[in-house]
C-alpha cells in the first residue's frame, strides 16, 4: 500500500485504455486482497474522468462482489447512464481475471445554491494531537508483528482513534455504545514511514482528487463501530470484509487536513454489521457514509 504522499497520489493516476476504459495501478502490499478503499477511490476517479469537470460527485453507491487480487491491475469500465441539464450519472464495473469484482454507481452535479443545515459536530472528542497514532493503537490490540505490518501498509495516512475508541472495537467497557470516533487525514502519516520521505506531505489541489481520497480513507475503519458492544477477539483473528458502501458529499474539504469520522452502528446480525459515519472538518459536516460488512467471529 502507499507509504508516502507521492505514492498515495500516484495511486489515483489511471491508465486510459480507450474511452471509458481505464486500468488502475496496484501498489506493493503484503495484504492477501485489494484494500476496498482503493477500489472505491479508483472507480470513482474513473467515473469522474468521463464527466464535465464542472460537475462533482455528490453521491455514490457500491457493491463489493469478489475479493480483489493485489497482484493484478484492476480494469474499470465506465458506462454513461445520463447527462442531464443538472445531473450526470455513471456506472462503473471493476474487473479482474475476466470477472466482475465490484460495481459503483455515482451521481454528479454542478454548483447550485439552495437550503442548508447540518448536524452539529460532537464536542466531547479529544483533539487529534492528544490521540495516539495508529501504530500505537494497533499495538494495544494486536500482536506486535501484525500491528507493525498494518501500520506500515497505511503509512501514507494519519489515523488516530479518539477517546475510548480502538481498532477492532476492543475497549474495556462492555456496556459502551456502538460508537467509534477517528481522526484521519491523507498524506501526513504519524509514523516514520512518511517522515522518512521528507519534503512536503500535502496532497495536490483538486476537489475531485480529494473526494476520491476521502472515499479511499472512509473504508478503513467504518466497520469498527459494529464491533464495539461485543468486546471482540483480536482483529487479526476475525474475518471482516466490506459488502457495500455508500457516500454523500455535502461540502468542500481537503483530505490532507484533519477530518473527524464520527461512526455509529445501529445493528449487527447474521454475520453482518451496519455502520453509519458522519465526516466533519473544522465543525463543518462535509460527507456521510454507510457501510455493511461481513463479520465472522472465530
Amino acid at each position: 500500500m502507499p507509504r508516502s504522499t507521492g505514492e498515495l497520489v500516484d495511486l489515483f493516476v489511471l491508465e486510459t485504455i480507450e474511452e471509458g476504459l481505464y486500468r488502475g495501478k496496484q501498489p506493493e502490499t503484503a495484504m492477501q486482497r485489494v484494500f476496498g478503499g482503493q477500489v472505491l477511490g479508483q472507480a470513482l476517479l474513473a467515473a469522474s474522468l468521463t464527466v464535465d469537470p464542472k460537475r462533482l460527485v455528490h453521491s455514490f453507491h457500491a457493491y463489493f462482489l469478489l475479493p480483489g487480487d493485489p497482484a493484478v491491475p484492476i480494469v474499470y469500465d465506465v458506462d454513461t447512464l445520463r447527462d442531464g441539464r443538472s445531473f450526470s450519472a455513471r456506472r462503473v464495473a471493476a474487473r479482474q481475471h475476466g470477472k466482475h469484482i465490484f460495481y459503483l454507481t455515482a451521481s454528479y452535479q454542478g454548483d447550485e445554491p439552495g437550503l442548508s443545515h447540518q448536524d452539529v459536530m460532537p464536542n466531547d472528542v479529544p483533539p487529534p494531537e492528544e490521540c495516539p497514532p495508529l501504530a500505537d493503537s494497533l499495538a494495544g490490540v494486536m500482536r506486535s508483528d501484525v500491528a507493525a505490518a498494518m501500520a506500515a501498509e497505511f503509512g501514507a495516512l494519519d489515523f488516530r482513534f479518539a477517546g475510548s475508541s480502538a481498532p477492532g472495537g476492543i475497549i474495556q467497557d462492555f456496556s459502551h455504545p456502538a460508537i467509534a470516533r477517528v481522526w484521519m487525514r491523507a498524506g501526513a502519516s504519524s509514523g516514520h514511514y512518511a517522515e522518512d520521505q521528507g519534503g512536503d506531505q500535502n496532497v495536490p489541489a483538486g476537489e475531485m482528487l480529494h473526494r476520491c481520497l476521502l472515499a479511499y480513507m472512509s473504508d478503513l475503519s467504518l466497520l469498527h463501530a459494529s464491533l464495539v458492544p461485543h468486546h471482540a477477539a483480536r482483529p487479526e483473528d476475525m474475518i471482516r470484509a466490506s459488502l457495500d458502501h455508500a457516500m454523500w458529499f455535502h461540502r468542500p474539504f481537503r483530505a490532507d487536513e484533519w477530518l473527524l469520522y464520527d461512526q455509529v452502528s445501529p445493528s449487527a446480525s447474521g454475520a453482518r454489521g451496519l455502520s453509519f459515519g458522519r465526516i466533519y472538518q473544522e465543525g463543518v459536516l462535509v460527507a456521510s457514509a454507510v457501510q455493511e460488512g461481513l463479520i465472522r467471529h472465530p
